[in-house]
């Protein structure tokens, strides 16, 4: 069979475009594509809702594929192993309570659950700003391609509905600024220095819904409460991850 450029155009324009346009309704939108934001995407889709996950980037993963300091490994601590034994992300035990894993294989094997359980995976998209009537939730994205955005250009962005939002966009709590920034009750105490110990174990305590329709996971959460940065240590990314899924899916169901 001879291969015509433009029908493989077509397929990649018409697939696409039929997709976005059904995803300008969500119920759970989830900024970063990161381990905690694939975790609760993941499980979200897994329920049954209609997820979009938004990435700014060309790759998902976030911090994840890197490991540490381009060790292509990650560390997770025992209570979050069994997350690593559902997602078939297979670990070996380095010291008592302490499992390393591939970094290649952990983000791959979370991305794949994700996109079998029906998220839709959005990247090279960014947030411009949120969607807040008169009701005061979060109940939209106004979205750009990101390299509208790095270029600086005057390009009028498009605008999503969903009936949430999860802030997984680590360190920066990107949308969680958003909010604030435009006079929403939202305080951001910022990232504390490093401690692993305490940034994994106060974690989940962080991870919540911190404004009307908005939730927050992963780095993204210890930022907001004022919580130390933990390093190479994922366990906590996947485990605030399923407890922002949990969150959601509950709020929802109200």
């Amino acid at each position: 069979m001879e291969l015509d450029e433009v029908t493989i155009s077509r397929a990649i324009l018409k697939t696409q475009m039929e997709t976005m346009v059904e995803y300008l309704d969500l119920d759970v939108a989830v900024i970063g594509g990161g381990p905690s934001g694939i975790t609760c995407a993941a499980l979200l889709a897994e329920k049954g809702l209609k997820v979009g996950l938004i990435e700014k980037k060309l790759s998902i993963g976030g911090g994840m594929w890197g490991g540490g300091m381009m060790f292509p490994r990650i560390v997770v601590q025992a209570a979050a192993k069994r997350l690593l034994d559902r997602f078939g992300i297979a670990s070996t035990e380095a010291e008592p309570g302490y499992y390393v894993a591939k970094s290649v294989e952990s983000v791959s094997k979370l991305t794949a659950a994700a996109c079998t359980a029906g998220a839709e995976f959005f990247n090279l998209i960014a947030v411009e700003d949120v969607v807040v009537k008169a009701d005061g939730r979060v109940s939209g994205l106004v979205i750009n391609w990101s390299p509208v955005e790095m270029a600086g250009l005057h390009v009028d962005p498009l605008t999503i509905r969903c009936r949430a939002v999860v802030d997984a966009t680590g360190h920066d709590a990107t949308i969680c600024h958003m909010v604030a920034k435009k006079g929403g009750d939202l305080p951001i105490r910022g990232e504390g220095y490093m401690w692993a110990d305490r940034a994994e174990g106060n974690i989940l305590d962080h991870t919540k819904e911190v404004f009307p329709g908005l939730f927050v996971c992963g780095m993204a959460a210890n930022a907001v409460g004022g919580e130390c940065r933990m390093g190479p240590i994922f366990g906590g990314m996947l485990l605030s991850g399923e407890r922002a899924a949990a969150l959601v899916a509950a709020a929802l169901r109200t």
